[in-house]
Order: C-alpha cells, then structure tokens, then sequence
C-alpha cells in the first residue's frame, strides 16, 4: 500500500515546522545563554542532564543521547566543562572501565545562575510562537506535555 502524497507532504511539512522551532529556540537560548553566562546551550544541558542524575550514573554513550550530540562531540564537550572546572569525572565503584562525570559546586552553581535564563527565554519563544498560526500547533503539543 503506497503512502498518498499528501501524507507524505503532511509529514515532510510537520518535521520542516519541528525543525523551525527548534532552531528558534536554539538560537535565542544561544545568544542568552553565551552573552548572560559563558555557556552553550549544549553545554548548559550537559551540567542540567548530569545534575539531574540523582543517585545514577550516566555513562558517556548515555550522555550523548541524553544531549543529542555524537559520543565523541559529548567527550570533547565534557572535557571543555572539566577544564573548565564545572565537571568532574571519576571511574565507576563496580565497574572499573566505567567512568562517569559529576557536577562540581561551581558547575551547580553555574548552573543555578543560568537556569533562570535558560526558562525565561524558552518560555518568551514558545509563547511568540504560540502567536504564529504556522507554530502554535506544535507548541500547544509540547505544552501539553510539561
């Protein structure tokens, strides 16, 4: 059974609306993530997943899915936080080939600085984009889901 064209079209057009939004709100959190506290967005969510941890471990193949970003770019990533002193890494108690990386208390504290930015700007742009007839369906969806 082939797929009509418009289901096709329909799908092709909801991932190029999923793609608008993300890049919205990438860009925005971006710009005031980097101007506001030194951080990328990327690495904004790295110390938010690993703070999140909460009694478990995340190995660095785990992380990587957890933030969207290839196993290497990830370590590449956690190393800039570490030298940075953010994040510390440390091998696994059961299993010694794992090693696993924590939040340090100035990454917390980084962290407790730039949340509040990283929220306020999500909540701006989803809210502008509720406003746009092209976007409000999807974030009407994804408020839903909080």
């Amino acid at each position: 059974m082939a797929i009509s064209d418009d289901a096709v079209e329909a799908r092709a057009q909801g991932w190029r609306t999923l793609a608008a939004l993300h890049a919205r709100i990438e860009e925005r959190l971006e710009k005031s993530l980097q101007k506001g506290h030194g951080l990328s967005v990327s690495e904004y969510t790295v110390l938010d997943v690993l703070d999140r941890q909460d009694g478990w471990h995340m190995r660095m193949q785990q992380l990587a899915r957890a933030v969207v970003l290839s196993q290497s770019a990830t370590t590449r990533l956690v190393t800039r936080l570490e030298n940075r002193g953010l994040l510390r890494r440390y091998l696994c108690e059961d299993d010694r080939r794992g090693i696993y990386s924590e939040v340090t208390p100035a990454g917390r504290a980084l962290l407790a600085e730039a949340s509040p930015t990283h929220d306020a700007v999500l909540k701006e742009v989803l809210d502008e984009a509720a406003r746009l007839p092209e976007l409000a369906p999807l974030v009407s969806v994804i408020a839903d889901h909080h």
